[in-house]
C-alpha cells in the first residue's frame, strides 16, 4: 500500500468515524449532542436533520463509484463543519471547539484531495465541455 493510499484510508476513516459518530447520536437524541445543538440556538428538530445527513454521507464516501454523489457528501461535510465553526464562534465558545472543528475539516479535505481516481466525480463529457468552451 503506498503512503497516499494509505493517507486517503486514514483521514476517510477520521471523516467516516466522526459522521457515524455524530449522526448515531444525534438520532439517538443523546443528551449531550441534542443541548450540544440547543446550547448553540438551534431548535431541537436539526438534530434529527442532521443526523440524517451524517449518516447518509457514510455509503456516499465508502461505496466504490458513486463519484458525483461523494463530492456532494464532501460539500455537505464542508458546510455541516464551517456552520459549527460559526456558531460556536458567535455564542462564544472556547477556541478549543474551533480547533477541533478546523482538524476534522483538515482530514475532510485530505481525504477528498487524496482519494484514488477511481474515487472521483467523473469528467463532464467532451460535448458538454466543448458547449461551455464555445458558446
Amino acid at each position: 500500500m503506498s503512503a497516499r493510499t494509505f493517507a486517503y484510508w486514514a483521514t476517510t476513516a477520521i471523516t467516516v468515524f466522526m459522521l457515524l459518530s455524530g449522526g448515531l447520536a444525534y438520532l439517538l437524541r443523546a443528551d449531550f449532542a441534542v443541548g450540544g445543538v440547543t446550547a448553540l440556538g438551534y431548535p431541537t428538530y436539526v438534530v434529527t436533520i442532521l443526523g440524517v445527513w451524517k449518516l447518509l454521507a457514510v455509503p456516499a464516501l465508502l461505496v466504490p463509484r458513486l463519484g458525483r454523489l461523494r463530492e456532494w457528501a464532501y460539500a455537505g461535510i464542508v458546510f455541516d463543519l464551517t456552520g459549527a465553526a460559526a456558531s460556536h464562534l458567535v455564542v462564544g465558545n472556547p477556541a478549543f471547539h474551533q480547533i477541533m472543528i478546523g482538524g476534522l475539516l483538515c482530514a475532510a479535505f485530505a481525504s477528498r484531495a487524496l482519494r484514488p481516481t477511481d474515487r472521483a466525480a467523473a469528467d463532464p463529457t467532451p460535448r458538454a465541455t466543448a458547449r461551455l468552451a464555445h458558446p
